[in-house]
């Protein structure tokens, strides 16, 4: 399995320690860093990701969800068989919970609210993604404003809560470009001032799940960075 993201010869990945933020029989839960696939990409050069650091640990782990390179936060792994295909299923059928933060380009504006917009693959441009009302896939996302912020030049930002009903590629991405708020620092999707920042200003804050085993459920967070 691999991670489709195009990434130049120059993929220098940050070389934090695994953060795990818990551990037992069943789950490992740990915070993924900015910059790190999850995932292998295709090609040697690629080949360091979150899976392979954390299986030279523990040998067991076992891929469920992911989050994008230059995304940070919570991501779950089995460590058998078993713990895989029950939280997968979870993640097929949405009874996971998902809260994102972003600071998002301007002024976003009302306070709360849902982006219900369909997205495709945009091929000739792939592996962007972008809303298409005739041939997407259904996708949803609500939004809270935590706060604004306005900048000694002008520039305006706003921080968001971001839940994802679905889990589209790049959905929270588009969703608020759809909305003219671009997230901060997006490779692909912010442009101009919205461009210059040294990260994509996104990260899963909380993951809430059912333990495979016991069927509890478990909430986990990793603070975010920015």
């Amino acid at each position: 399995m691999t991670d489709i993201t195009p990434i130049s010869s120059d993929y220098d990945p940050p070389d934090d320690p695994l953060d795990i933020l818990h551990h037992d029989a069943e789950i490992i839960v740990v915070h993924k860093p900015a910059g790190l696939l999850s995932v292998p990409g295709r090609g040697e050069h690629l080949s360091d990701c979150l899976l392979s650091r954390l299986q030279a640990a523990f040998p067991e782990a076992l891929l469920v969800h992911r989050l994008d390179r230059d995304t940070s936060g919570v991501m779950v792994f089995g460590l058998t068989p078993h713990a895989q295909r029950h939280l997968s299923m979870q993640f097929e059928k949405r009874t996971t919970k998902k809260t994102y933060v972003a600071r998002v380009f301007g002024r976003l504006e009302p306070r709360d609210g849902t982006v219900d917009a369909p997205l495709i693959v945009d091929w000739p441009n792939r592996p962007r993604q972008m809303v298409c009302h005739d041939t997407g896939k259904p996708a949803v996302t609500d939004w809270k404003v935590v706060k604004y912020k306005t900048h000694e030049n002008g520039f305006e930002e706003s921080r968001v809560r971001l839940m994802p009903k679905t889990g589209r590629s790049h959905q929270l991405r588009v969703h608020m470009l759809s909305l003219g708020h671009a997230i901060l620092g997006d490779p692909f999707y912010a442009t101009g001032a919205a461009s210059a920042f040294s990260r994509m200003m996104l990260h899963s804050e909380e993951l809430r799940i059912k333990h495979p085993n016991s069927g509890v459920s478990l909430k986990f967070r990793a603070k975010t960075p920015f």
